[in-house]
């Protein structure tokens, strides 16, 4: 078969045609995928990742790291940042961010999907889940009316070298954010000052746990979560080991709330937006409920897993999440040779 070279020349344009097409479509498909920096649990965020782009069809990009760790890079980022949505495990990070003026307003849909106690007042980002402040203790050691009342009592000498915390965590340091917020800065620069004195430090709350748990110590100041997601394993890292709530709002019975929020910068907003909105609504905190994070759902109506003690039943303290603190905290810790 002959070609004429005018009809060479219509396939070679034609070729360079889709060519064009193909790169033009594959640009404008890369431009609807949002980035998220997730400092949240990397399975959980990959589940909600997923389960978004197969509901929408946007891609999600997911940069996985820690609270402080990306609330730091994006205060240097600015308006430069590649980021588009940034997610945490606790609230200090948040409240960085956000007094760097670097994040989106939400819209109303989404903060209506979050109860108030679950959000900061001025809408800037939203609770996308949610975790209680626990005492895990030996149960060989400890009976119930021996526990401590109070986070406070463990300041008391009667508890020198019984308990145990992961104070370089961004975990407990929220704590003791909820602490300065709740008592103030003399009484947590005191509690903080025995604490130095009476406790044994581990890396990490899992190591804390595991302490407690093969009688190292007695007792460990930790998230809820960590029990129950070694109970839903093996359980031999909780064997031994029960959780004590504090409740009566006290500064022990902190509920620290994971955030989610858009970044001012992104060139995707409404596509972060819409991440933001389906992880906080029907689809993200049904995997919550169902999924092995052992968190707490905190989106209007949304129930957690049924093993977990009711959030409605942990009787928290108000805690003001924008308003935590994490500068004056590791300023405090570090003081009191914690840090």
């Amino acid at each position: 078969m002959k070609f004429s070279l005018s009809s060479l020349a219509g396939v070679v344009a034609f070729a360079a045609g889709l060519a064009g097409s193909t790169m033009l479509a594959t640009a404008q498909s890369e431009s609807e995928g949002i980035v998220v920096y997730n400092a949240q649990h990397e399975s959980l965020t990959e589940a909600w990742a997923a389960g978004f782009t197969k509901e929408t069809g946007i891609k999600v990009t997911l940069r996985n790291g820690s609270d402080m760790e990306f609330a730091n890079q994006l205060v240097q980022e600015g308006a430069a940042s590649p980021a588009d949505v940034y997610l945490t495990e606790n609230s200090p990070g948040m409240a960085l961010v956000d007094s760097a003026n670097l994040f989106e307003p939400l819209n109303a849909d989404i903060l209506a999907q979050v109860p108030e106690n679950y959000r900061p007042t001025n809408g800037h980002w939203v609770g996308v889940a949610a975790r209680s402040t626990v005492f895990v203790y030996d149960k060989n050691k400890l009976t119930e009316d021996k526990l401590p009342k109070s986070l406070l009592d463990l300041a008391e000498s009667s508890w020198k070298g019984r308990w145990a915390a992961s104070p370089s965590g961004a975990d407990f340091q929220a704590i003791v954010g909820a602490l300065l917020q709740l008592k103030g800065e003399e009484a947590t620069a005191a509690w903080l000052k025995a604490m130095k004195e009476n406790f044994t430090p581990y890396k990490g709350n899992s190591t804390a746990m595991k302490a407690v748990n093969a009688g190292e110590v007695e007792g460990a100041v930790i998230y809820h979560y960590y029990y129950f997601g070694d109970q839903a394993k093996t359980g031999e890292n909780s064997k031994n080991i029960a959780s004590h709530y504090f409740k009566n709002e006290d500064p022990g019975a902190f509920v620290s709330v994971s955030g989610g929020g858009v970044l001012a910068s992104s060139k995707q907003k409404e596509q972060a937006q819409a991440f933001v909105k389906w992880v906080t609504g029907k689809g993200g905190q049904e995997i919550l409920r169902d999924g092995t994070s052992f968190e707490y759902a905190v989106g209007e109506g949304a129930t957690s897993n049924p093993k977990l003690v009711p959030l409605a039943d942990l009787q928290a303290p108000k805690v003001e999440p924008s308003k935590l603190d994490s500068k004056k905290v590791t300023d405090l810790m570090t003081a009191a040779g914690l840090l």
